[in-house]
């Protein structure tokens, strides 16, 4: 079976978090004022950025995950969760679980232009 290249790390992409990321096609995990309110979310995203950089360092391509359905209050959670979870992964193990990750992004996005929503949840 061939291999298809994974996206590239986005790192220091106009702030925002180091990694690639979906939440209904919203793009990368941004950090909204609801999350950096939170208590110990400094320490979570200190922990984030420290996994991120482990993860691109073992696989050699940056983080991706599909947070479609993940309530956002979750997310941050949900995504250091899988990082830590994946980062055990032997290497073609995790290539496949990121190239799962990666269809389920395109599915969603399509799902929502053929029901006419756009590529956002919103829609136009």
């Amino acid at each position: 079976m061939p291999t298809l290249p994974l996206p590239r790390s986005r790192a220091g992409e106009r702030g925002r978090t180091a990694l690639a990321g979906s939440r209904e096609g919203q793009g990368p995990v941004r950090t909204d004022p609801v999350v950096r309110r939170r208590p110990g979310a400094r320490a979570a995203h200190t922990a984030l950025r420290a996994a991120h950089a482990a993860y691109e360092s073992r696989f050699g391509h940056g983080f991706v995950i599909c947070l479609d359905g993940v309530d956002p209050a979750e997310s941050l959670d949900h995504v250091l969760a899988g990082l830590r979870t994946r980062l055990g992964h032997e290497p073609e193990k995790e290539r496949l679980v990121a190239a799962e990750e990666l269809r389920r992004l395109s599915l969603g996005r399509l799902a929502r232009l053929v029901c006419g929503g756009g590529l956002s949840p919103a829609g136009p």
